[in-house]
């Protein structure tokens, strides 16, 4: 690999390890709400992001980004769905759903492929198509041994597939400082709000429950911004096959976290629908490497027949 596939590789990395051990973060913030906890985040992370911009001199930037409305209007975007994925996250960890939250990102590279097939107009290899299928028995499983559709799961599934496909289109315009710099700041006023809200009501946190507490709040600037960039620089040097094989570390991680810390309970019937996700992951990981396999191929050979 080159050194730019490298560097991508370890971001990814770097990105999904952090939100797989993401739980963790939010049982330490107890008695903090799902709502408190976000508004904290987009909050404290503008705060690191205006220190990243200062200590990188690139205010120009981020004025350019504001000026393009076509960068501007993909960033808001992203900055809508990163908000609704934080929410719905953040609540199934902080309610006992910590294995439906990790099912959405399990089910997150099915989205991509719809992605394709409805928003690029992508024709589905025959794996691909089997996969799909596959998804979707998996999902009529899970709902089954739910009792109720697994809202959470595809929400977080459906918010983050679109986030990281506006992320990956608007990618090569801004640097991911930049980027998230411009999320941050559409979303702070109605996380500040928020956060006024919260203490006029007496129903937060932030400085209730001790010095330590409030530290952990506030370090939720760096924690949420760290991977959310590791996450951005990832994205501009891969392609999406690679991204989409990387993103299977945060989910792995989050549902051990789930079964072997917070023990939550895992029936026969919700086995059997994990493992049918697992599933349609399968083949669709072969399907994605063979396809990357015959593309090198076509491209040395193209090499090969306009060298001769």
């Amino acid at each position: 690999m080159d050194k730019e596939t490298t560097a991508g590789v370890l971001f990814g990395f770097g990105a999904y390890g952090l939100w797989g051990l993401l739980p963790l973060y939010f049982f330490a913030l107890m008695p903090a709400g799902a709502v408190e906890i976000v508004a904290n985040r987009v909050v404290w992370s503008l705060l690191f992001c205006v220190f990243l911009i200062t200590v990188t001199r690139s205010w120009r930037t981020l004025a350019a980004a504001f000026r393009d409305r076509s960068v501007f209007g993909s960033l808001a975007l992203a900055a809508a769905l990163i908000a609704v994925n934080w929410l719905t996250y953040t609540y199934g960890v902080t309610t006992g759903q910590a294995v439906e939250a990790a099912l959405g990102y399990f089910i997150n590279p099915l989205v991509s492929v719809l992605l394709g097939v409805f928003v690029l107009k992508e024709k589905l290899r025959p794996l691909q198509w089997a996969a799909v299928g596959i998804g979707f028995v998996a999902v009529g499983v899970l709902t089954v041994s739910y009792g109720k559709l697994p809202w959470i799961a595809l929400t977080l599934a459906f918010s983050f597939g679109m986030y990281g496909f506006v992320k990956k289109r608007v990618g090569p315009k801004v640097d991911a400082v930049t980027s998230l710099s411009v999320e941050t700041i559409v979303l702070a006023p109605l996380a500040a709000v928020t956060m006024v809200l919260l203490g006029v009501t007496g129903t937060a946190t932030l400085a209730s429950q001790g010095p330590g507490h409030f530290w952990l709040l506030a370090a939720s600037g760096v924690i949420t911004a760290v991977p959310l960039l590791f996450f951005g620089a990832s994205a501009r040097r891969l392609p999406m096959t690679t991204i989409g094989l990387l993103q299977y570390v945060a989910p792995l991680l989050q549902f051990i976290v789930a079964l072997v810390v917070f023990q939550e309970a895992m029936t026969a019937s919700r086995w059997i629908g994990f493992g049918v996700v697992w599933l349609a992951l399968l083949l669709l990981t072969v399907d994605m490497l063979g396809a990357t396999r015959k593309n090198s191929r076509n491209r040395k050979r193209a090499k090969q027949n306009a060298a001769s």
